[in-house]
């Protein structure tokens, strides 16, 4: 089944009515968005706030339903399965190879453009590795899941969080790429040794080679011109993020405009209400009116007690451990937030931790950040099962462990 879907083959009758049922998460998606229009309607958050949060996400959320349409056809195309084919060619058959250059395709992805961008474009990617390999899926999605966030501490625009604090920390991306160098290396290491110990060793992955599959080629000319079409749309997204700045969200419809028009043409089939991703721009809209409801009655109260008003190291890793926390309670960007308030512009060590603890920390909760629920969405439309308990207590034990290097190694460049 996952083979199926991951070589672009049309799902199944099955495929279609386990779609349609609505899942656990789903569930919660709604009931979060409920939740927030009764804090609108009974004056919990004034109407002029929330109208507020929603023009400030209006651009997330373009940027969102964009660029997972984009992913889902490009995916139909098999632009993800010509690349997930040359990566375990290049590795041929030796884990240890194909693990490290995962490591370093999402690492580097993040780092340079984004960890959104690792989450939409590379987690597919991974994925389709599994089905011609014959390698169990879960260690490659895992990869792109947890790399997605704790290898976006570099550089400003690695991670939205990052683009917010910059300006409070008063850093160029030299300067900030200089403080955050070593914890981005820690956090990265930390990362590695957990994805191999619970994940890629053998006794987890069962086989001590891949098979090595051969290069897909197009069958025909309508497949040809979807693959280019489909790929050339992505790549231009991707170019386009250095200089889009907050116009992301356009460039992205932009791209996925492209992918459209060439599906409309050629295999218009393809073009289902399936494609876009409502589930996420629920929970997202219900996040930006439940939490800062909470912020307006005790939450920036909590916050302040949580990270303390001084300077020495134990304040730089409480700041650190808070920002992990909340973001695994409600979401990094409004955790970010919410810690930001309470902390002076001129504590930049106690500013940097709270970011490392929202960047690295966010890998414990399905909804901690935005990245990982990209993921998980994928692995979902992927027929990738995620066992939820693994996941949980494998994601507490790399938030605790890379978010306290990083840490570490920021009071170091300090």
């Amino acid at each position: 089944m996952p083979e199926q879907l991951e070589s672009g083959s049309p799902p199944t009758r099955a495929d279609s009515v386990a779609r349609r049922r609505p899942s656990v998460l789903d569930s919660v998606r709604i009931g979060l968005l409920i939740v927030g229009l009764l804090c609108v309607a009974t004056g919990l958050l004034p109407r002029h706030e929330a109208a507020e949060n929603m023009r400030r996400i209006a651009p997330l959320l373009l940027f969102l339903g964009s660029v997972i349409v984009l992913a889902n056809l490009a995916r139909r195309a098999k632009v993800f399965d010509v690349i997930a084919h040359r990566l375990a060619i290049i590795a041929g058959g030796n884990y240890a190879g194909l693990f490290l250059l995962c490591v370093l395709f999402a690492s580097t992805t993040t780092t340079v453009l984004n960890l959104d961008t690792t989450a939409v474009l590379l987690t597919p990617v991974m994925i389709a590795l599994a089905g011609p390999a014959r390698i169990p899926p879960l260690p490659l999605a895992m990869t792109t899941l947890w790399l997605a966030n704790t290898a976006s501490l570099l550089l400003p625009v690695s991670n939205l969080t990052n683009l917010l604090a910059a300006d409070r920390v008063a850093l160029d991306a030299t300067g900030f790429a200089a403080r955050m160098w070593l914890p981005q290396l820690l956090s990265i290491a930390v990362t590695m040794l957990c994805l191999w110990w619970w994940y890629w060793r053998r006794s987890e992955r069962g086989a001590d080679r891949y098979v090595v599959p051969e290069p897909i080629r197009p069958a025909d000319l309508r497949e040809r011109v979807l693959l280019y079409a489909s790929g050339g749309a992505c790549v231009l997204f991707v170019l386009a993020i250095p200089f889009v700045g907050d116009r992301i969200g356009i460039a992205a419809t932009v791209a996925a405009a492209i992918a459209v028009l060439a599906f409309a043409i050629c295999d218009r089939s393809a073009l289902r209400l399936s494609l876009f991703p409502w589930q996420l721009l629920v929970f997202v809209s219900g996040l930006f009116l439940v939490v800062p409801t909470l912020s307006a009655h005790g939450l920036s109260t909590v916050m302040d007690h949580l990270i303390g008003q001084d300077s020495s190291g134990p304040s730089v890793f409480r700041a650190a451990g808070a920002g992990a926390a909340l973001s695994n309670i409600v979401n990094n960007l409004p955790a970010y937030t919410a810690g930001e308030a309470v902390i002076s512009p001129g504590e930049r060590n106690q500013l940097l931790a709270l970011l490392i603890g929202t960047n690295a920390g966010p890998v414990v909760t399905p909804w901690a950040s935005l990245a990982t629920l990209l993921c998980l969405e994928f692995c979902r439309t992927h027929a990738v099962r995620v066992p939820m308990r693994r996941f949980l207590l494998t994601g507490l034990v790399l938030a605790v462990a890379a978010t306290a290097a990083a840490t570490a190694g920021l009071l170091l460049t300090g």
